[in-house]
């Protein structure tokens, strides 16, 4: 069993952020955990046509690691994918590296005050810390269907996307219209002989008013970083004081981010009917606000259907809706995004006192400043409950968590100590205080949305990233239990 002070867990945005602050920390003690052959997270796993990001890049890359080379202002997956193997390269991450490692436990040893961590092949790890940097957006939710086994076509989720599969002149039944749906629902629209598209409810819709940047924008970029900051800055505050508000239930900024919405829906689909399936019935921010400036053109195409009646079962060459209506399919793409609920779910965490995290989170999932639970020392949580956005970007979040991490790790070796609990009260409080004010913010406002377990909003913070970023600015040791 190897003996090392840290494992971090998962080689997305997060667990790059991590190493990365340890090592500016002098601390080169640590390993990186991943279960794939190759570092990226969600954006190694998302490669079907359109990916890209709905935050714009100068926002989405970490504060201390400007990019002057970004294509588009909304860059794609291969841009942000290759934008963190050079940043993982330059910040020297190699050696700390160790793939087709997939963690499935975490025991806590309360007399050595250590983890023991497992991965599916039988390895061990002996860590002091562990950080948990496995982000909320990995597992794939695959509906269930009636006689789905009957289908004779290709069926893929839009997560794992079979790029073997010619969609060239075939009927195509896409089902689901969230993030991911409405970024390749335009790309193979343009390829597809007809698409038809299973909605289950509408989506608030930006214009995203995309446009590549020129060669002397980039230039400019890297020659003046102080405007790069300043450009950086702007995008920040049209979420953080135009999105966000509308969220918090502000009535002018609801109906300034509906009207744009709406201003977008109209001037690309003018049949009332259609129109009117796609204005959603729920306050704008209940679900995530996305961003597209090719949707609501494609839903206009004469190739593309929508089928809001909802799918209910397969045939070997067609989708059954739940008022009997067959629609021909060669493929059948879920665009159904990702099951959040519950957290942790593919590792056996096992902390004091043989509690397994299953248990301490059987209410819905929770966390102290969405790091640190009570009953599992040392367990330190990226990306963990309630620090997910509607508005803005997460490496925000996950910059200021790395940091608060760092802090905690080092008042312990300071005060020559093994490991800190947040005590149990602590994080009742703090949890109190967050419910009870996300309970008058959108995200309480409709019943399904993975934001949610059951009742409890489970998945965002309730406030805006500069409070957040305040609030993890120092450590209060205070609030654990050190030993």
């Amino acid at each position: 069993m190897e003996t090392i002070k840290t494992v971090i867990i998962g080689s997305g945005f997060g667990g790059l952020c991590m190493g990365i602050k340890l090592k500016q920390a002098g601390d080169d003690d640590f390993i990186i955990l991943e279960k794939a052959d190759d570092l990226g997270g969600t954006w190694r796993e998302n490669t079907y046509p359109g990916a890209e990001c709905d935050i714009p890049s100068a926002l989405y890359s970490y504060s201390f690691e400007h990019n002057s080379e970004w294509q588009f202002k909304w860059s794609g997956q291969q841009q942000i994918l290759k934008y963190q193997h050079d940043t993982a390269a330059k910040y020297g991450l190699g050696n700390h590296l160790k793939y087709q490692a997939e963690v499935n436990s975490l025991v806590f040893d309360e007399t050595q005050q250590r983890w023991t961590v497992s991965t599916t092949d039988g390895k061990q790890f002996k860590a002091q810390h562990v950080v948990c940097a496995i982000g909320q957006l990995h597992k794939l939710a695959t509906p269930v269907f009636a006689d789905a086994d009957q289908f004779n076509g290709p069926l893929f989720h839009s997560g794992k996307w079979d790029h073997s599969v010619d969609l060239t002149g075939k009927n195509i039944v896409v089902i689901g219209n969230a993030a991911s749906a409405v970024q390749f629902i335009p790309e193979i629209a343009k390829v597809a002989k007809h698409l038809t598209i299973f909605q289950r409810s509408p989506n608030w819709i930006l214009a995203k008013v995309d446009r590549p940047y020129s060669k002397r924008e980039q230039q400019f970029s890297a020659k003046f970083p102080f405007a790069a900051k300043l450009y950086r800055k702007c995008i920040w505050a049209l979420g953080e004081y135009g999105v966000l508000p509308a969220i918090k239930g502000n009535p002018i900024s609801k109906w300034l981010v509906r009207k744009a919405c709406l201003a977008n829906l109209n001037k690309h689909v003018s049949d009332p009917e259609l129109r009117a399936k796609l204005t959603p019935d729920y306050p704008v921010g209940a679900k995530r606000v996305l961003f597209s400036d090719h949707y609501f053109p494609t839903l206009a195409r004469d190739n593309v259907s929508l089928n809001t009646d909802g799918a209910a079962s397969f045939t070997s060459t067609a989708v059954v809706d739940k008022l009997g209506k067959q629609t021909d399919a060669d493929v059948i793409i879920y665009g159904t995004g990702f099951q959040t609920n519950p957290f942790l779910a593919d590792i056996d965490v096992i902390g004091v006192g043989q509690r397994t995290i299953r248990d301490a989170w059987s209410d819905g999932a929770q966390a102290y400043l969405g790091v640190s639970t009570h009953g599992f020392p040392n367990l330190h949580l990226l990306y963990g409950p309630n620090t997910n956005l509607g508005h803005t970007s997460i490496i925000i979040m996950l910059e200021a968590q790395a940091d608060y991490v760092i802090q905690a790790m080092s008042n312990l070796d300071q005060l020559a100590k093994q490991s800190c609990e947040v005590k149990s009260e602590v994080e009742h409080d703090y949890n109190q205080e967050l419910q009870a004010r996300l309970s008058t913010m959108a995200f309480s406002k409709i019943e399904n949305s993975w934001y949610k377990d059951g009742d409890k909003v489970t998945n965002n913070w309730v406030g805006g990233t500069r409070e957040y970023v305040k609030r993890l600015k120092k450590i209060d040791m205070a609030a654990y239990t050190v030993r």
